[in-house]
């Protein structure tokens, strides 16, 4: 981007009545990430960080650490001999521990991925039993299927629209 004298003067007495560099970028038609580029160039003073810290170096709201708690997979293959019939649970009692959800056999395609006409959209997780791209007929030009296609390539907004 090539920048006038008048953009620079701009953006020296926006920064100077310190406002954010999105608004500043706003306001010049700009992006954020040009103003913090030619902020950083003309050697303007820096900003203070949006996040209050105290003097020892810890913020002063710390946000409560969440512990994420996955739950247990079932195991992949199938028992060879039926289990048994659990009795029910006495009336004042709640079941402890849930059956573990059958293990479902995916199809899979052999090999995982046939060529280049068929959808390479990834069912899975690479690495664990199960993992397969779909197979199903891709579009001209494209590796997805129709319905892959439609979640993969969406239609980026106009920043324009954004504006008024």
């Amino acid at each position: 981007m090539e920048w006038t004298e008048e953009q620079i003067e701009t953006l020296r007495r926006l920064w100077t009545e310190g406002l954010s560099t999105a608004e500043i970028g706003r306001r010049m038609g700009i992006s954020k990430n040009a103003v913090v580029g030619k902020a950083h160039r003309l050697h303007l003073p820096a900003r203070p960080s949006p996040i209050r810290r105290s003097g020892d170096g810890s913020t002063v709201a710390p946000r409560p650490t969440r512990r994420i708690v996955r739950p247990a997979l079932p195991r992949p293959s199938l028992p060879s001999t039926p289990t048994e019939p659990r009795p029910a649970p006495a009336p004042g009692q709640a079941e402890q521990r849930r059956a573990p959800a059958p293990v479902v056999p995916m199809p899979r395609a052999e090999p995982l991925r046939t060529g280049h006409a068929t959808c390479c959209w990834p069912i899975g997780e690479p690495g664990k039993p199960g993992f397969r791209f779909c197979g199903a007929p891709a579009l001209v030009g494209k590796p997805y299927c129709a319905e892959h296609a439609a979640i993969a390539y969406v239609r980026v907004k106009d920043r324009r629209e954004d504006a008024a």
